[in-house]
């Protein structure tokens, strides 16, 4: 039974954490392309001498 005061805490605080890092990557612009990698890898790149 103690260890639910350890592990209930510590399970908020690594949700709370996930939720942060998730929104900072929103805010910071990570997911607003998400069609050009897809297509980036069909596309040939000339190769450079």
């Amino acid at each position: 039974m103690t260890v639910l005061y350890f592990l209930v805490p510590l399970a908020l605080i690594l949700a709370g954490a996930s939720v942060a890092a998730f929104l900072w990557a929103v805010r910071s612009g990570q997911f607003e392309d998400t069609e050009t990698p897809a297509i980036r890898i069909l596309l040939d790149d000339e190769l450079e001498n």
